[in-house]
């Protein structure tokens, strides 16, 4: 498979790259800064993107198998179209080269709270949300991005990501995981790998956690 990376010097993007080469795929990763992934392989080609800018990013579409998009900018009070104009880019280059297949990192913040457990309905989302929530709104606008496209997409609503060693394990859910606290960013881009493999999660929303 071909996988487009756009984020893949971030904390999941690295091992996205890492781990889709390692099980034989090929990849594109595209950054701001592409220099910052210290990775070198012959299935792997690095470039220097915005996905802001539609037309760089289309040009990197032509013979893509699927999109795993990594791009991400932490939780910020500073207002942001990173996740719901880049992932705007990044459908309309896919329509253009007829790839249908794509996987983005969203929040649990960001979905509706009325599933939630008690500590995070009452106190945990309502704080994120009140100190930095321009993240979450941009990525409740990606939400309406994904569902007006054709495309065949799935959405990790994530906890905290945390750069740790990886556990080797993930729990997966259409609904909020109990005791759903965080995930490491190993672990979150072999899930991100597995879901791009899988056909039965398009359209649709999913939970996760160590």
């Amino acid at each position: 498979m071909k996988i487009l990376v756009p984020g893949a010097t971030g904390s999941v993007g690295r091992h996205v790259v890492e781990q889709a080469l390692a099980r034989g795929h090929e990849v594109i990763a595209i950054a701001r800064n592409p220099e910052k992934l210290a990775l070198e392989h012959p299935n792997l080609t690095k470039r220097q993107v915005d996905i802001l800018n539609a037309q760089a990013v289309e040009s990197h579409l032509t013979g893509v198998d699927a999109v795993l998009s990594t791009v991400g900018m932490g939780a910020s009070k500073t207002p942001t179209t990173l996740y719901s104009e880049g992932t705007r880019n990044l459908l309309e280059g896919m329509s253009t080269y007829g790839v249908q297949r794509i996987v983005v990192i969203s929040s649990e913040v960001a979905e509706h709270w009325a599933h939630q457990r008690p500590l995070k309905l009452w106190v945990v989302l309502p704080l994120l949300q009140k100190f930095l929530g321009a993240t979450y709104d941009d990525m409740r606008r990606m939400d309406i991005v994904l569902w007006e496209s054709r495309a065949r997409w799935t959405a990790i609503r994530a906890p905290r990501i945390r750069t740790a060693p990886g556990k080797g394990k993930y729990r997966l859910a259409g609904q909020p995981l109990p005791r759903g606290w965080m995930i490491t960013a190993v672990d979150m881009a072999t899930a991100m790998l597995d879901i791009i493999e899988r056909d039965d999660l398009d359209r649709q929303h999913v939970y996760i956690a160590n």
